[in-house]
């Protein structure tokens, strides 16, 4: 807690999801220290609302049952990603400079997360919207397709967007733990790494989310633990980089 800095009750209302989508740096030093139980199920609502609705809309260019799927998946794979990343910033922040000890590093990568479901749940409607003018899943439809390469780009790209803006709304939050503002940079970018590092192996692993034209629907692939995240998408860019 630090002086003059009032925390927020435990009761769940409006007031609390607006200083949460301001992020203010003076708020959330607070709810960091206090940890109240109504903001963290503040924060796991957000994420399984926000993220549920962008899976959902992502999983809808396959099946139904692929939306269900992915509705679900997509929330599951943040709030793994925070419980693993919020370990590994622990150590990684004093080791920069900044004392941060593995329960606030915990609470602020779920703020941040957070942060990127509600802007993820935003961007739904975005999604949808490029899902209904792709053309629909068919029998010519093949991993070699370019409409499933560009949508399989489009939608990671979305995310990866909404996951840089929430890790960025951390940036006057750190700041208020140091006097050094390279300090918070420098933890800042790691953070950001290690998020990108860890959550997208975490979404390679509980795939698929958009579906493969190629096998059924299902919730976990017998080869979920095959290959890795960055080589699919490199050989998408390769595909996309030879379409006439």
């Amino acid at each position: 807690m630090i002086s003059g800095v009032h925390t927020p009750t435990s009761s769940w209302d409006l007031r609390q999801v607006r200083l949460l989508l301001q992020a203010e740096p003076t708020c959330l030093v607070a709810w960091a220290s206090a940890r109240p139980a109504a903001f963290v199920a503040l924060c796991l609502s957000a994420i399984c609302i926000g993220a549920g609705l962008y899976g959902a809309a992502m999983g809808c260019w396959r099946d139904p049952w692929q939306a269900l799927y992915t509705g679900i998946k997509l929330p599951l794979v943040i709030v793994l990603t925070t419980l693993g990343n919020g370990l590994l910033n622990g150590m990684l922040a004093p080791l920069l400079g900044l004392n941060l000890g593995f329960r606030q590093s915990l609470v602020l990568v779920l703020i941040s997360f957070a942060i990127a479901s509600i802007i993820l749940g935003a961007l739904s409607p975005v999604a949808l919207f490029v899902v209904w003018n792709t053309p629909p899943l068919a029998a010519g439809t093949r991993l070699l397709s370019p409409e499933y390469g560009i949508l399989r780009l489009t939608l990671a790209g979305f995310i990866a967007l909404a996951g840089i803006l929430g890790n960025v709304r951390l940036l006057p939050l750190l700041r208020q733990f140091t006097s050094q503002p390279a300090v918070a940079r420098r933890v800042l970018f790691a953070w950001l790494a290690g998020n990108l590092f860890l959550g997208s192996q975490l979404c390679w692993i509980l795939r698929p989310f958009i579906g493969s034209p190629a096998l059924p629907v299902e919730f976990l692939r017998a080869t979920a633990f095959h290959g890795n995240f960055y080589e699919t998408v490199f050989h998408s860019l390769l595909r996309l980089a030879n379409v006439d």
